[in-house]
């Protein structure tokens, strides 16, 4: 039997990546027996249970950027991960360890390589995390998404795999009837979705709303509005019966990938997790980076497609103001949004999962 350890989460972006991982590990035909390893009281605690798996927490905390006395118990807790990591991997004994970024990735990824253990790391973003670059000099491969982050590793260690997504993803590619009955839209219309996440977008908010009025003269479109759990009930006051019928205003999205399935075009943001959703189904885009992410790491996500002829870019600043005249002309223009698709679609790695999954098998069977 292999015993894997998968560490790190904190977001959606680093979790769905890790679980698809460990199903494909599950698929793979070896014997394998996983355990991840999360901070408490983070999102992985939830979701990686809920996926059939078993998960450890560490006390482990990010560091504020301002200075700060936080920080100190942030050392603390830092000292006491470090410390739970060895003992969790001396227990379980693993054949390899895998980082997919976040806090707990860190202090597992480090007694791994002091016990010897393979480690295999696991880099969504065009910009590397500080956690994955001090980790991997000690790393014995690194998967990454996006083409140049030899800058970053060194030649040497650097597979290009993708990121993985989340199962029911490739479904969406068929669905449309279905996701446009599951969210009571009318199939007539070509549809727009926007979401910001599940916490969804300040300035993707206040970018619809300002232009509600003009959308309800699209008689041929119609908006699915993921507004965001935090924004949903004070938006729904300020906007009370001024929200048109072909806008649909939800405060998140239970089934995802039925979204994703009866959109035309979709407004978002540049995670890696999403990045990697779009151009898997080959979606027509317009990304609005998120200016919150350490390094500008979505600006350069988006780069990535936008230099490709395969999404259109929109600074965070400007979205309110250009956002109806860009969806507008993308929404008028049938081939447009075709070439956008398909350019989307071309740079879509559909095996991330099964070819991570046998890169770390590969480093157990070396070991």
């Amino acid at each position: 039997m292999k015993k894997i350890i998968i560490s790190g989460g904190g977001t959606g972006g680093h979790v769905f990546p890790a679980i698809a991982i460990a199903n494909a590990l599950e698929r793979s035909g070896q014997d394998v027996e996983i355990l991840f390893v999360g901070a408490e009281g983070r999102l992985e605690m939830e979701k990686v249970p809920a996926a059939g798996y078993r998960v450890i927490g560490l006390p482990v905390r990010g560091f504020r950027r301002r200075l700060t006395w936080e920080n100190a118990a942030v050392v603390a807790s830092l000292y006491r991960s470090l410390r739970a990591a060895r003992r969790v991997v001396d227990d379980f004994r693993p054949d390899a360890v895998v980082g997919v970024g976040g806090y707990a990735s860190g202090p597992v990824g480090w007694a791994a390589t002091r016990a010897g253990v393979p480690l295999v790391l696991q880099e969504q973003n065009s910009l590397a995390g500080v956690t994955n670059r001090l980790l991997a000099r000690r790393a014995a491969r690194i998967c990454v998404a996006y083409e140049g982050m030899e800058r970053y590793f060194g030649k040497e260690k650097v597979i290009l795999t993708g990121n993985p997504v989340r199962e029911e993803l490739p479904r969406a590619i068929h669905a449309r009837e279905e996701g446009i009955a599951f969210h009571g839209l009318d199939a007539r219309r070509k549809t727009v979705l926007v979401t910001g996440g599940s916490l969804g977008a300040a300035s993707l908010n206040r970018a619809v709303s300002r232009w509600l009025e003009r959308f309800a003269a699209w008689d041929d479109v119609q908006v699915l509005w993921q507004c965001g759990k935090g924004y949903s009930q004070g938006l729904e006051r300020a906007l009370r019966g001024t929200i048109p019928p072909n806008v649909i205003l939800t405060p998140f999205l239970e089934r995802v990938e039925l979204a994703y399935a009866c959109a035309d075009v979709v407004v978002a943001r540049a995670g890696a997790c999403t990045i990697s959703e779009l151009t898997l189904l080959g979606k027509a885009a317009v990304l609005v980076p998120s200016p919150n992410v350490s390094g500008d790491h979505q600006t350069r996500n988006a780069r990535a497609l936008v230099d490709k002829g395969a999404a259109i870019l929109l600074a965070d600043g400007e979205v309110e103001a250009r956002l109806a005249d860009t969806l507008a002309a993308l929404l008028a223009d049938d081939g447009r949004r075709r070439d956008l698709s398909e350019r989307a679609r071309a740079l879509g790695r559909p095996d991330a999962s099964e070819r991570i999954a046998g890169i770390i098998l590969s480093v157990t069977n070396k070991n």
